[in-house]
């Protein structure tokens, strides 16, 4: 029987909301009538995401001067939105367990999607985004689809790997053959549920198309780019084998000259083992 992307989402409890902490977290932020330090509160309610905020706003992935000792200095120095990001990213690792080894490491599943983001992050940072951390978050999430067709769909998923590596073509490419769509719609419809903002479900689901994102298409060019950047780096894995193509016009998008690439791969090699230790910790 033919499944549809939807179908695959449809009562999977484990996926189906995201956690509490971040939905309250989300609500404050967008609350007028609430203070830094309430949004503060709400973090402190929940001790391990605390702790992973903690570490990575004390780590190289922002390089302060001085060590930021509570929430409450982390919400003011780093931002609410920022913060939020920040916690959504951290939540979401902790969501998928038991994948099967056979299908996907999960230690090189989130270490290619921490290198994504970082890049990201970076070319963000290029361009002067005010909000580097959300391309952080797409960064970060932009292959999570992959995860609900190893988890529902294990025994094809299994086929489409085998498939894609012998025969040898892109792996999104063999799942798209095999299923009539591939990972990156489902992580858009995914984050669809989860009603997460507008411009990441566009990101996830283009990101290996990025010339159909018609609302964010700056946005779907860097993370595209950068998921490019870190599979030549050799940063973990979801299962792709192969560099996936580069869209000539997701660059051109930019507008940043081809000799920026030393640095964005030399500013992700810096912060990449320091950004597996704090957030991987517990994933």
């Amino acid at each position: 029987m033919d499944t549809s992307p939807r179908d695959l989402l449809k009562g999977y409890v484990e996926v189906s909301s995201l956690p509490t902490i971040h939905l309250r977290l989300e609500e404050a932020i967008n609350n007028p009538k609430k203070s830094m330090s309430d949004i503060a509160k709400v973090i402190r309610e929940d001790p391990g995401l605390t702790a992973r905020l903690l570490r990575i706003v004390n780590s190289a992935f922002y390089n302060f001067p001085s060590k930021v000792e509570t929430i409450s200095q982390a919400v003011t120095i780093v931002g609410t939105q920022q913060l939020s990001a920040l916690a959504l990213a951290t939540s979401v690792m902790k969501m998928f367990k038991g994948i099967q080894s056979n299908l996907v490491s999960m230690d090189s599943f989130w270490r290619h999607s921490i290198a994504c983001g970082l890049a990201a992050r970076v070319l963000a940072t290029m361009r002067r985004d005010n909000n580097a951390e959300r391309f952080f978050v797409a960064g970060m999430l932009h292959d999570i689809g992959r995860l609900i067709l190893y988890t529902k769909l294990t025994d094809r998923s299994q086929e489409i790997l085998h498939r894609a590596r012998n025969a040898p073509m892109l792996l999104y490419e063999a799942e798209r053959e095999a299923l009539g769509f591939n990972h990156a719609v489902v992580g858009g419809l995914l984050l669809q549920t989860w009603k997460l903002p507008t411009s990441l479900e566009e990101i996830v689901m283009y990101h290996h198309n990025p010339t159909s994102a018609t609302r964010f298409p700056m946005e779907t060019a860097i993370v595209h780019i950068s998921d490019i950047i870190v599979h030549a780096m050799d940063l973990g894995s979801s299962g792709e084998t192969y560099i996936p193509p580069l869209d000539p016009s997701a660059w051109e998008k930019l507008g940043l000259h081809p000799s920026v690439l030393g640095s964005v791969e030399e500013q992700v090699d810096r912060q990449y083992h320091d950004a597996l230790q704090t957030m991987m910790v517990d994933a």
